[in-house]
């Protein structure tokens, strides 16, 4: 598959969909005023609280540089908050944002992964027999909570880059339940005979299937969980007619292996660019 500036444009928009609704998923637990949700050029600064994995601006860089005075606003919020800002910055996207952020003190801290795979609803992809999806009930919430973070807690050695950031389980597991709660993140767990083996999401927007959480316990590792709970939500978006798939991952990882053993291509690459908090 290969990525134009009109596809990313469309992946980043659905990513910006994605941080948006799971921070506002948040807020009926948060302090008033906590919460940032500021939507400008076709991007969204997000802040939920200390820790977040979405505390970050998405999907800027299709829509021109943010003016300076929106760029001091959002810097300003930030700081009011203790955090620092974080943007994510896709490869495909306009040069002159990651220029205009470098000059004002942001700094480089990382890179990740978006690959994707054009859904074929013609030939269904194959899955281990041994391993059996379903979607998580109400009743399962809490079991496809502490899957998904324990997974995520234990993540598989490669050979690539460190992750640029550390999130806890404190972090988490609010953090997911919240997600869990919310319509359009769909819950699956995967089982081997009859222990839970993994956990997974996915959420739609604008033809795109965003294959998002997927996380398989260090037990069960090596035995086509992974792929399992890939083949299902495949085949689930192509019902709801998606014609794109796509996952994030950190570059050199495990993930990353798994979806392109599985046909995905790399689409293209995030910048991380960071301005500490002052």
């Amino acid at each position: 598959m290969f990525a134009t500036a009109t596809l990313a444009k469309r992946i980043e928009r659905a990513e910006k969909g994605l941080i948006v609704e799971a921070a506002r998923s948040s807020g009926h637990r948060l302090p008033p005023g906590q919460m940032l949700i500021e939507e400008f050029a076709g991007a969204a600064a997000v802040y939920v609280e200390p820790g977040a994995p979405f505390n970050k601006v998405a999907g800027a860089g299709f829509d021109g540089a943010p003016a300076v005075e929106i760029l001091d606003s959002i810097e300003r919020q930030y700081a009011e908050r203790g955090s620092p800002v974080q943007f994510e910055v896709s490869s495909l996207g306009d040069p002159v944002v990651v220029r205009t952020l470098t000059t004002r003190g942001y700094e480089l801290v990382g890179f990740e992964n978006v690959l994707g795979l054009a859904i074929d609803r013609r030939s269904p992809m194959q899955h281990p027999d041994e391993v059996h999806i379903s979607r998580a009930d109400p009743g399962d919430a809490d079991v496809w909570l502490d899957t998904v973070v324990t997974g995520f807690l234990h993540a598989d050695v490669f050979d690539g880059p460190p992750s640029h950031e550390t999130i806890s389980r404190d972090v988490l597991e609010p953090i997911f339940r919240d997600m869990a709660a919310t319509p359009s993140f769909e819950r699956y767990l995967a089982r081997r005979g009859d222990s839970v083996a993994g956990a997974a999401s996915l959420r739609i927007e604008d033809g795109v299937a965003q294959l998002a959480g997927a996380a398989t316990l260090p037990q069960h590792r090596r035995r086509g969980v992974q792929t399992a709970l890939l083949a299902h939500r495949l085949a689930e978006a192509a019902a709801r007619g998606c014609d794109v798939a796509v996952v994030t991952t950190q570059p050199g990882s495990k993930s990353q292996e798994n979806v392109q053993r599985a046909g995905f291509s790399l689409l293209y690459t995030r910048a991380i660019l960071v301005k500490p908090s002052r």
